[in-house]
């Protein structure tokens, strides 16, 4: 059997096989996915149904039997251990499947504590797959300590949902302070605030330097020679390029996948789309690690698939759920030089100026705020940061 054959059934390996359906592909599809349950979301996994609050069969895409009424050949509880771009085929264990075309959606893996300082203790837990979060549901209703190691939003959404569950948090974060890595000292101070009023205990500028347990954990050490004992400890130190099977196919390899404009890669008939892609934006090269980028650009090569010569163009959007306040980003804010403060007391959001150009906003309960600032900056409208600052203007009247 040939055909178009996907590797990963994630978000964007999914979009890419429905969009090929609706785009009137009538040839074979295969969708491979290692994990065992059909393609489902990622980002309630750290929220609502770390919670309780939303059922495995909310999560999915699509229901399971979706793929079959649309002759998409779903293939779950499989690795692909090999890919030969020379004889156009991968390797599915002793099983061999030759394709007229190959999409990686690979998407992307937790980085990992190294086995030296306790990371293979029974008890320490990522927040990446729904095996990690089933695995992690008892610690959680057993109540007790939880320390989170990372002061990103992945660290940020674990100690929401377990200040929310009555745990006693503490959260460790290396750098100065947390959301160093993606967000301004003034998003950083509003988050700050908002975790330490429910409980949280931050600690900033201190990182891991161990884990204590025999078989499971029980206790950290931190760089500061602090010590804790603890039920159960969360990492969200960050995240990889799933790549680990395209090394050494051939395949080019730039912080990720190296795709161009079309989300082809370096080999002929082999394309990329999702967390694992990077690929040109704005003169430079990016990957973005979102469900907006994973759907649009999966999109987008299922209907280059098609010979539509369509060139993906980003328009970064990011979002973040904890406690009551929804976070949501548009544009990149990389370079900064300016940001503004919009006060609007419930309402408020920090927009990003570089060199006086509006680049990215963060808006925290802010929906109005946040969808003028992505009209504007889809637009590359500049608007006065006096305005902006005035939280009795208009912003609607600025479009």
């Amino acid at each position: 059997m040939s055909g178009i054959v996907i590797i990963g059934a994630g978000q964007a390996g999914s979009s890419m096989a429905v969009k090929l359906r609706s785009l009137g592909f009538q040839g074979d599809v295969t969708l491979i996915g290692e994990e065992p349950v059909a393609p489902y979301q990622r980002p309630p996994l750290s929220k609502k149904y770390l919670l309780g609050e939303m059922s495995l069969e909310r999560l999915y895409l699509r229901p399971p039997e979706f793929y079959a009424t649309q002759n998409i050949n779903l293939r779950l509880g499989t690795k692909v251990t090999a890919v030969d771009t020379i004889n156009k085929s991968v390797k599915l264990g002793d099983e061999t499947l030759h394709y007229s075309h190959l999409a990686l959606a690979t998407g992307s893996k937790p980085r990992l504590l190294p086995t030296s300082i306790g990371g293979a203790l029974d008890g320490v837990f990522t927040v990446r797959t729904l095996a990690d979060v089933d695995a992690m549901q008892t610690a959680f209703e057993q109540g007790g300590h939880v320390l989170v190691i990372g002061g990103g939003y992945i660290g940020l959404e674990a100690a929401a949902v377990a200040a929310k569950k009555g745990l006693k948090v503490t959260l460790v974060e290396m750098a100065d302070r947390i959301l160093q890595r993606v967000a301004s000292s003034e998003t950083s101070d509003y988050f700050r605030d908002l975790h330490t009023g429910h409980g949280v205990k931050i600690l900033e500028g201190v990182g891991l330097d161990h884990l204590t347990g025999d078989g499971k954990v029980i206790g950290a050490v931190l760089s500061n020679g602090h010590e804790l004992n603890i039920d159960f400890a969360i990492v969200g130190v960050g995240i990889l390029p799933n790549i680990d099977l395209i090394e050494g196919t051939g395949i080019a390899l730039n912080n990720g996948i190296e795709t161009n404009c079309k989300g082809q890669t370096s080999i002929p008939d082999v394309w990329a789309a999702g967390d694992c892609a990077s690929f040109p934006y704005q003169g430079s090269r990016i990957r973005l690690e979102s469900v907006p980028n994973a759907i649009d650009q999966a999109e987008i090569v299922a209907a280059n698939l098609m010979g539509k010569e369509k060139d993906y163009i980003a328009s970064p959007w990011f979002w973040s759920d904890q406690y009551d306040v929804k976070l949501q980003i548009a544009g990149l804010n990389a370079g900064f030089t300016k940001v503004i403060v919009r006060d609007g007391g419930a309402a408020r959001s920090h927009w990003y100026y570089r060199d006086g150009s509006l680049v990215a906003v963060d808006a925290m309960n802010d929906p109005r705020a946040y969808m003028v600032a992505k009209r504007l900056i889809e637009a590359k409208r500049n608007i006065d940061p006096e305005v902006v600052a005035n939280p009795h203007s208009d912003l609607k009247a600025l479009l």
